[in-house]
């Protein structure tokens, strides 16, 4: 059990899932709930699945800045300044914004953007969904290749083989043993169990100190990834309510973040952020039920990097919507309130 919904007197709803930390060598340390258990990464495959275009020279082919990066690998709200860093790179590529192929749905996120923009009279276009970064990714991909444009987003095309063999390298695993599916944006994500998604976390907040022998292909473009996303983590969500991005900015330059669907979260925690010799960490939590309004997840994130020493009790004061996510009546009274009801504790005194 990791979050309870509590309406006046009584316990309203319930949360169930899994939360595993892990060391940056990989060791499964603290948790609660089942480390082996396989969930879909969606979203929050995107850094790990951006570093096939990073490892094949597309950073410096296409002159990439850190915001750019960022957004590639973003589940970004639609915003204004998503797209034109979007459009920006898509130009410098000879690319039309014509050819993203993740629909328009729940485009833009941003509830103001999509308000404005419908006073205006303007449909926003795929280039508003909040996967279009990351699509333009394979695009860059493709052009860099030289292959075709507009079926980058098929399983066989060589972009996505090229993803493939990127996450395959990232897990461990062989690109034949990974168990995938396709995302609601039309592109593959991947499955792992939980302490595999916070290795990889982990390894993302610490390349250098995380990569074996096999990954040191993988050290400069995880790097690069990792100081884009915590360069710039408006870019990575949004500039209002987005979760990875409100985590980041918590604590500048300490911790990047990615959500998937579904109730996934996985959080990289950056050496030297628990102390000046500190090693880096990696978390993955999972909200079983999918957390549909997304207020377990705030719950159970904010509540796991206070337990593991990162949020101090002044950084979960000024987080306090995210910790413990309020309901409101019609006029603003709150009636019902997420609170994080679980600890987490060395999974070698849980067996």
């Amino acid at each position: 059990m990791l979050a309870e919904v509590r309406r006046g007197t009584y316990v309203e709803s319930r949360h169930r899932g899994h939360v595993v930390q892990v060391a940056v060598d990989g060791k499964v340390e603290r948790g609660v709930g089942d480390p082996d258990y396989v969930t879909s990464m969606r979203s929050a495959i995107k850094p790990f699945a951006l570093t096939a275009l990073l490892e094949a020279g597309g950073s410096d082919a296409f002159h990439l800045t850190k915001p750019e990066i960022a957004v590639m690998s973003a589940s970004h709200s639609g915003e204004d300044a998503h797209v034109r860093t979007i459009q920006a790179v898509l130009r410098r590529a000879g690319l039309s914004q014509t050819l993203l192929a993740c629909g328009v749905d729940g485009a833009p996120y941003d509830t103001l953007t999509a308000a404005r923009l419908a006073r205006e009279g303007e449909a926003p276009g795929p280039i508003r969904h909040m996967c279009s970064g990351f699509h333009a990714a394979s695009l860059l991909m493709a052009r860099l290749g030289g292959w075709t444009l507009a079926d980058y987003w098929r399983p066989e095309h060589p972009s996505q083989v090229a993803v493939a063999a990127a996450v395959a390298k990232v897990f461990r695993v062989r690109p034949a043993d990974l168990l995938t599916a396709v995302d609601n944006c039309g592109v593959l994500t991947y499955a792992f169990p939980m302490a595999s998604i916070a290795r990889a976390f982990a390894l993302l907040a610490d390349p250098a100190g995380g990569a074996n022998a096999a990954q040191a292909s993988l050290i400069e473009p995880m790097t690069r990834i990792r100081d884009a996303m915590v360069a710039a983590p408006e870019m990575v969500g949004g500039s209002r309510d987005a979760v990875d991005t409100l985590l980041m900015r918590a604590r500048p330059g300490v911790l990047v973040a990615k959500g998937g669907a579904e109730g996934l979260r996985g959080i990289g925690i950056l050496p030297g952020a628990r102390g000046p010799k500190s090693a880096g960490a990696g978390v993955a939590l999972k909200i079983e039920d999918g957390d549909r309004a997304g207020r377990a997840s705030r719950a159970v994130s904010v509540e796991s990097l206070a337990q593991l020493g990162i949020f101090s009790a002044d950084v979960l004061e000024r987080l306090n919507d995210l910790h413990r996510p309020p309901t409101h009546d019609p006029r603003g009274v709150e009636i019902a309130l997420t609170v994080p009801v679980f600890q987490l504790a060395p999974f070698s005194e849980l067996g």
